[in-house]
């Protein structure tokens, strides 16, 4: 089971927050989702994709409690198939993003003011000793363990695509490139989506951080690693990620989630 804690705020400068998150202590489930799309729509799709996720996992933990199926037997429960490769949880939070990636794309194209709407999303389930992460888009999930805070997550971006084929270009350039916030994946933009899955060991003392691009646009992954170092409890990390964000000039809504992996 996690202590979490999170936070999102309009800002400043936007006139409605599209940023969206959820949180189940009992499930170890964390999402986070950054919408995008005109008329509030970004709105509409971060939130169809985090309420899928956690209706998905809510069902497919009811189901396992019953053992109504096995892990790979090709019921309705795994409609985009079943990876072996992966865990049980991790092939359920591909289908959760998968489900909620057609839903957010029929209502773009059935609902007037939806046209274009799409979201960013990660997931991450904490539970057995293990951690699974689904993601998509450039929202991001961090691992501070051992002191040490680590990216788990990759961006689905333009400046990732270009720094993983230049590892040596100017990240100066980069960032005042009129393509820098430009995403090359989204939840809702095509029939399927590209879900990307990591799976990791806990040990039980990390601290999990997911945020949107409004945070870690502007706090780079030194500051971070400080503040929830200095932080006790999951309440006071998310806050001061946030409140530090937009201290540093950030103009996008702000959404951190904090959990810890343990009972401190």
């Amino acid at each position: 089971m996690l202590r979490a804690f999170g936070i999102s705020d309009t800002g400043r400068v936007r006139p409605t927050n599209e940023d969206c998150f959820a949180l189940d202590e009992a499930l170890g489930l964390l999402v986070v989702a950054d919408g995008m799309g005109g008329h509030n729509a970004g709105e509409v799709a971060a939130r169809m994709a985090v309420d899928a996720v956690v209706d998905h996992v809510r069902s497919a933990e009811r189901a396992t409690r019953r053992n109504a199926s096995l892990p790979g037997e090709p019921t309705g429960e795994w409609p985009f198939g079943f990876d072996p490769a992966l865990s049980r949880d991790a092939n359920v939070l591909r289908t959760a993003i998968q489900i909620a990636n057609l839903q957010i794309l029929e209502a773009a194209i059935s609902a007037d003011g939806c046209a274009g709407m799409g979201t960013t999303i990660v997931a991450a389930r904490a539970a057995g000793g293990r951690l699974v992460v689904a993601h998509v888009g450039d929202s991001r999930l961090y691992v501070l363990d051992a002191g040490r805070l680590t990216q788990v997550t990759s961006d689905d971006s333009w400046v990732a695509t270009v720094l993983a084929r230049e590892p040596g270009v100017d990240r100066a350039l980069l960032a005042h490139h009129p393509m820098r916030n430009a995403l090359t994946n989204v939840v809702g933009a095509r029939g399927r989506t590209d879900v990307h899955i990591v799976e990791r060991e806990l040990r039980g003392d990390e601290t999990l951080l997911l945020t949107t691009d409004g945070v870690h646009g502007v706090i780079e992954d030194s500051a971070l690693e400080r503040i929830l170092k200095d932080a006790g409890s999951p309440i006071t990390a998310a806050t001061k990620v946030v409140a530090t964000a937009f201290a540093r000039g950030s103009r996008d809504n702000c959404t951190a989630v904090v959990a810890y992996t343990d009972n401190r």
